[in-house]
């Protein structure tokens, strides 16, 4: 997820295993140059982005390598959801 808006650019990246985890979980964070190099390994990576400025702020303010709050799980759920959409339509390289 990124925030490129006119706040200070922000990026928060987010691991989920179903079998391992109860909850999404940070794995990285950062402002500035921190964050346009999360962005931009994820694009390599072929990682897909979701920009959301508000829950990036919210995200954020969460320790690497810790689960994401309850109060958080709808709206991360919902960044999944899209981006499992956007995975599923995407042509395979």
């Amino acid at each position: 997820m990124a925030s490129t808006l006119k706040r200070k650019k922000k990026a928060v990246a987010l691991h989920y295993d179903q079998s391992k985890q109860n909850a999404p979980k940070i794995v990285a964070k950062g402002e500035e140059k921190i964050a346009q190099t999360i962005i931009r390994l994820a694009k390599e990576n072929n990682v897909p982005i979701k920009e959301d400025a508000d829950l990036v702020e919210l995200l954020s303010k969460i320790e690497i390598d810790k689960e994401i709050p309850p109060a958080l799980y709808k709206a991360v759920a919902e960044v999944f959801s899209f981006l499992y959409k956007m995975t599923q339509h995407s042509p395979k390289n």
